[in-house]
């Protein structure tokens, strides 16, 4: 099948690309990119499929490496298949799993499952993250070495971090034998139990245990010290501080292999937003401060930070619509974050739309090792297309089996409109093929 993409931005940071083309994907491959006269007659007959793109961004299929989707255990709250759509949705191509499923993927059989479910129900790349430690208990390594040959892309405790040292020093120098990245979640325990939102004034003010910033810092520093005495290639989960940002920065500097992620809700909310105690500004780590948004919006812009992601965690209405104290941390993402990035970020001219979309593609596609990220002749055709322009309020038809998102009436601006991948058609016009 063929299928060319006319009148398009095209955007792809790594190979450089910001100008109007048209792309030919034939057989599920980037074939040709060029202005429309370069092609050769028989480039494009009666059976190729046009997609007319202008006025729109064409980029390399966006990848998102850090979701959770719930199957196995607990399929009322989100499966692979209703997850992988919910990321077609977002104009997401390739996304990678957190293994705090239930049970935790720490095993071969675990990866298989992934890799086997989505095959058969997913219509987006779906790569699994083994955890670091069995049952995530932190307590003694998982199969690392296996999982990466059954097909992780990195290991990660996500929702629980790695309190012993020495556990995450092993894991660090073992993961480096297969040059897989350590997806650190960053929180002192001894710090955060119980806590359920930023600790400071606005805690106080609303009654509610407060999770200090340090509980963040002392484990990003900890685990950037530990990433200089292995050199191992530490990757830290959600970073959402001050402090962090510039722990961050120094690392880079002394040349540390450290990257980093942050996620929209993170520079597009504060703990201000918690005062109407809605369940759905409950997460982990908590929204910060004003200050804390300013930081990671310069983090953002000097590449401090590399990745942004949704961390896209469904929760039942009937799990949230409990007291703040007792409502489960985390919110729905995938289908708000490009918008969010657009409207907060490129909107206000904190990034500009290259390094935006580089956030969203080669950044991710580097730390994990993924052939994707780029439009590349020969590549895989998997491609996003943005309308910038495109201005909708969010509601709560999400393709997602969630709808916990705080998002939820507001307006926004620059929606992703077409997802392709491997050439297929997989969502056009804002809807799921």
């Amino acid at each position: 099948m063929k299928l060319v993409i006319r009148n398009g931005r095209a955007v792809d940071p790594k190979n450089k690309i910001d100008k109007k083309v048209d792309i030919l994907i034939e057989d599920g491959k980037i074939v040709k990119i060029g202005e429309s006269p370069k092609f050769r007659p028989g480039d494009v007959t009666r059976s190729t499929i046009t997609i007319d793109a202008t006025g729109k961004v064409v980029t390399p299929g966006l990848i998102d490496m850090h979701t959770h989707l719930r199957e196995p255990g607990r399929e009322d709250e989100e499966t692979i298949a209703s997850g992988t759509r919910a990321a077609a949705q977002g104009g997401f191509t390739s996304i990678c799993c957190m293994p705090n499923t239930q049970p935790v993927v720490d095993s071969v059989s675990g990866v298989k499952f992934i890799l086997t479910t989505a095959s058969q129900e997913g219509i987006v790349n779906v790569y699994p993250v083994g955890s670091i430690t069995k049952g995530r208990k932190g307590e003694e390594l998982a199969e690392i070495g296996k999982m990466r040959i059954a097909g992780i892309v990195g290991i990660s405790d996500d929702g629980k971090p790695v309190m012993n040292a020495q556990i995450m020093r092993r894991a660090l120098e073992y993961a480096k034998m297969f040059n897989l990245p350590v997806i650190s979640h960053c929180e002192d325990l001894n710090l955060s139990t119980g806590g359920v939102m930023n600790e400071g004034f606005t805690s106080t003010v609303l009654g509610l245990k407060g999770i200090p910033r340090q509980a963040e810092e002392i484990m990003v520093a900890r685990d950037i010290a530990l990433a200089e005495l292995t050199g191992g290639k530490l990757h830290l989960a959600h970073i959402t501080t001050r402090g962090s940002v510039e722990l961050v920065r120094q690392a880079k500097k002394k040349r540390i292999k450290v990257t980093c992620e942050t996620a929209p809700h993170y520079f597009s909310l504060s703990e201000e937003d918690v005062r109407g105690y809605d369940t759905n500004t409950k997460i982990n780590p908590p929204l910060r401060t004003k200050d804390d948004i300013e930081a990671l919006c310069e983090g953002l812009a000097d590449g401090t930070i590399d990745c942004i992601v949704s961390d896209h965690a469904p929760h039942l209405d009937v799990e949230k619509d409990l007291e703040y104290n007792m409502a489960p941390f985390g919110i729905i993402g995938l289908e708000t974050m490009v918008p969010l990035i657009i409207t907060n970020l490129v909107g206000k001219k904190i990034l500009n739309l290259n390094q935006a979309i580089a956030k969203m593609t080669v950044n991710p596609a580097n730390i994990l090792g993924l052939e994707k990220g780029a439009l590349s002749i020969g590549s895989d055709a998997d491609l996003t297309i943005i309308d910038l322009n495109l201005k909708k309020k969010i509601d709560n038809e999400f393709s997602s089996q969630s709808k916990n998102s705080p998002f939820i009436g507001m307006e926004l601006k620059g929606f992703p409109v077409a997802t392709i991948v491997g050439g297929k058609m997989v969502m056009e016009d804002g809807k799921l093929v």
